[in-house]
């Protein structure tokens, strides 16, 4: 069993918001995306896909973009990102879901053979850049989803399992300081994170460290479009 990552998908199967408005590399992204992914995914694989899904404003839409992952091989477990409006409800989205292998993640955590996942949005962190107050409220109460998440995990999580964090913002600044989120991930011994959300001319690492943890950055562009091995 392999586990794999990408993020900001950002479908748009019946939006106005072709992401190729955002650069040439963007045209026909979900393409090279599935090209890459029946390359290397096997049905009991695992891909995990941290946030921005779909541009769709309302659920019924959404699911048009989620058929679009429905064939492709693998469990496919999924955390909501900030453009991710269409979410809204865990448990219609759960019982709405195109088939058995998707798994949507909401301040709670899934088990899958010998890997435990845990997930939420995540926000901004302290030092960012125009971080404000009502960013601080914000990151506070993700903190506390968070936490509510590894309880979850903690119910499920056996000796020698494997503890995978999902997020959808980074975790930290640009300077990679210690926040809430890190802090917590390493109080909790989690062994990799998965994030996206940062695009474009953002400079950050696809791999990074941080105190024992590996830090994975898997925006789909940053990563050309392809899936990261994870394990």
């Amino acid at each position: 069993m392999n586990v794999y990552a990408i993020s900001d998908l950002h479908l748009s199967t019946n939006s106005e918001k072709p992401m190729d408005v955002f650069g040439g590399n963007w045209e026909g992204h979900f393409e090279k995306i599935k090209k890459d992914w029946l390359e290397k995914v096997q049905n009991d694989d695992i891909v995990l896909i941290a946030g921005d899904i779909s541009w769709a404003m309302k659920l019924p839409d959404a699911l048009k973009d989620l058929e679009l992952l429905a064939d492709l091989p693998g469990k496919k477990v999924f955390i909501r990102g900030n453009h991710d409006y269409w979410w809204n409800g865990i448990t219609k989205l759960r019982d709405l879901a195109p088939n058995d292998s998707f798994v949507f993640l909401q301040t709670d955590s899934v088990k899958i053979g010998s890997f435990v996942i845990v997930g939420s949005r995540g926000w901004t962190s302290p030092g960012s850049p125009d971080y404000t107050e009502q960013d601080q409220k914000l990151y506070l109460r993700e903190s506390e989803r968070f936490k509510l998440a590894f309880l979850d995990a903690e119910k499920q999580q056996k000796e020698g399992d494997k503890l995978i964090a999902m997020i959808h913002y980074p975790p930290f600044n640009l300077k990679r300081e210690d926040s809430n989120f890190t802090t917590l991930f390493e109080e909790k011994k989690v062994d990799k994170v998965v994030f996206g959300h940062l695009h474009g001319s953002v400079f950050f690492p696809l791999l990074s460290e941080k105190n024992g943890i590996e830090y994975h950055l898997t925006s789909c562009d940053k990563t050309g479009f392809r899936l990261v091995k994870i394990y």
